[in-house]
């Protein structure tokens, strides 16, 4: 056995894999979610940062942000979601929900108010080349809330390009959602694409679950669908 059957076959049982050509990794993440979305099935969706759109938010989208930037600065994943997603598809202000990186405090805040919502319905999360899934770095407590956390080094040189290139300028800190608060929505899709996530991909999804690879405790969630090309999925076909 070899390729993306082999791989199928070493995954999770609550894992489903769809292995589809590069420029249809969004769209059909996004088709997941706009087939969700019909059936009634999410009211509050979270969404990660990344280039792979999405065809379909509903009443909420919930991302990390950078500690120390106001959320009408060009560079912050606020204003990202509000100019690039929410914007666009007509999803107003009030529905969209971020955390603030002005204090640590408004982490808390934050998942009290995903809590009053009544959690996450779905989520989306992108992978890092160390194993992050939102800024979750490796070491990331798996019951761990929405916080702030530090930045490994690898993760601000991917994040430089809106700051000019430069891993220097990129904020040193953020406040992501927590693996916990990941974890703790009722279904997850990632999304992946590149032979850069190909070593983090197969890691999270066939390795141990261990903290040195964050994305690894999807493996003990009950409803998972990966959507990646070949690439990120070691070059399988």
């Amino acid at each position: 056995m070899t390729g993306t059957a082999a791989l199928r076959s070493t995954v999770s049982a609550t894992t489903r894999i769809l292995a589809v050509a590069t420029p249809d990794v969004g769209s059909t993440a996004g088709a997941l979610v706009a087939e969700a979305v019909s059936a009634g099935t999410v009211r509050v969706l979270g969404v990660a940062t990344g280039s792979s759109p999405l065809a379909l938010y509903a009443d909420l989208v919930a991302l990390d942000e950078y500690v120390g930037l106001d959320a009408d600065d060009p560079r912050s994943y606020t204003a990202y979601v509000r100019e690039a997603i929410a914007g666009p598809l007509g999803v107003p202000d009030d529905r969209v929900l971020v955390p603030s990186g002005r204090t640590p405090e408004d982490a808390l805040a934050f998942d009290g108010a995903i809590a009053r919502l009544g959690g996450v319905d779905l989520q989306i999360v992108g992978i890092g080349r160390n194993g992050h899934i939102g800024f979750n770095e490796p070491g990331s407590d798996p019951g761990s809330s929405t916080r702030v956390v530090e930045l490994a080094e690898s993760t601000r040189r991917d994040n430089a390009a809106p700051f000019g290139g430069d891993p220097r300028d990129v904020p040193s800190h953020a406040i992501t959602q927590g693996l916990g608060t990941i974890l703790a929505a009722r279904r997850i899709v990632l999304v992946a694409s590149g032979a850069s996530k190909a070593a983090a991909l197969v890691a999270a999804l066939t390795g141990p679950v261990t903290t040195d690879v964050p994305a690894s405790f999807l493996q003990l969630h009950a409803d998972v669908t990966v959507v990646a090309d070949p690439a990120a999925l070691g070059g399988t076909a």
